[in-house]
């Protein structure tokens, strides 16, 4: 099994191999699998070619016992600061796996506001005891809980729960675009506001920290675009953003504190409508 310490190694020197644009100092297998937003590239494409900064800001995990270790931070691209989180498999050292996000919000026209990348106190609060499977019914109660929301309540929400998606805060926060974002988590699914994602779809946690609290999950929101105009729980007319089938590929962590999510933060972008997860394909 591969420590904590040995893994974010390789994680650091991966960081660093991709900000100088230079694979060969990078600890990579004799074959890895790599992708970014979804897509299966060759190790050196992508990211790799557009870097020109990394942002200091890093929200750090490792799971020795499957090998895996993972990063929220944020990278220059050119005029852009965009959002991503880098999720790598290790064996004997070596890079055997890469799974890259990048939120180009710049180029998807997002209606975000400015982006703060940066260290989030609750993400270091102690985190009792858990099993691993017990974090991930946790974070998977999330899912079950925005998917065709009804306003039931499927986890557990600490009272102070706050999300963070791209960079920005979407809870509690009244300057964001939609008003949804002025409530706390819970209350933004009790109000059954995200009726119209349709399925949490291709869920994976393959990394689960379980020192510190923290489940890194993967998926895919679908929307039909079936839906327009519905009423929320409360009685208040609302209408869907989303209006034309559209999917999200997702990448999202959870921290659990005394068996509630206490901070959440996500990097998601558009991918074409149902589209499949390489992931899932792997053999």
């Amino acid at each position: 099994m591969t420590s904590r310490t040995e893994l974010y190694a390789v994680l650091d020197a991966y960081l660093a191999a991709l900000e100088v644009q230079a694979t060969e100092r990078a600890p990579f297998a004799s074959e890895v699998f790599n992708t970014e937003n979804n897509v299966a590239l060759a190790v050196g494409d992508g990211l790799w070619n557009t870097i020109t900064a990394r942002d200091p800001y890093q929200l750090r995990m490792a799971d020795p016992e499957q090998g895996q270790v993972a990063v929220f931070t944020a990278v220059e691209e050119s005029d852009a600061l965009n959002p991503c989180c880098i999720r790598l498999e290790v064996a004997d050292g070596r890079i055997t796996g890469v799974e890259t996000a990048v939120a180009r919000n710049k180029d998807e026209g997002f209606p975000f506001g400015p982006q703060f990348f940066h260290d989030k106190p609750e993400m270091a609060l102690p985190a009792a005891p858990a099993a691993r499977e017990e974090l991930v019914r946790i974070a998977n109660g999330y899912f079950e809980t925005i998917e065709r929301n009804d306003g039931t309540i499927r986890t557990r929400f600490h009272p102070e729960c706050n999300r963070v998606e791209n960079g920005v805060q979407t809870t509690n926060n009244a300057d964001f675009p939609l008003p949804i974002a002025r409530f706390g988590c819970e209350e933004q699914f009790a109000l059954g506001w995200y009726r119209y994602d349709d399925d949490l779809r291709a869920r994976r946690f393959p990394l689960v920290d379980v020192e510190q609290g923290l489940v890194l999950a993967y998926g895919f929101i679908d929307h039909s675009g079936r839906i327009g105009d519905y009423t929320l729980v409360d009685g208040t007319p609302a209408q869907s953003p989303v209006r034309r089938p559209h999917s999200y590929y997702l990448a999202e962590a959870f921290k659990i504190v005394d068996g509630a999510i206490r901070q959440i933060e996500a990097d998601f972008l558009t991918v074409p409508y149902r589209m499949p997860s390489p992931w899932d394909l792997r053999s």
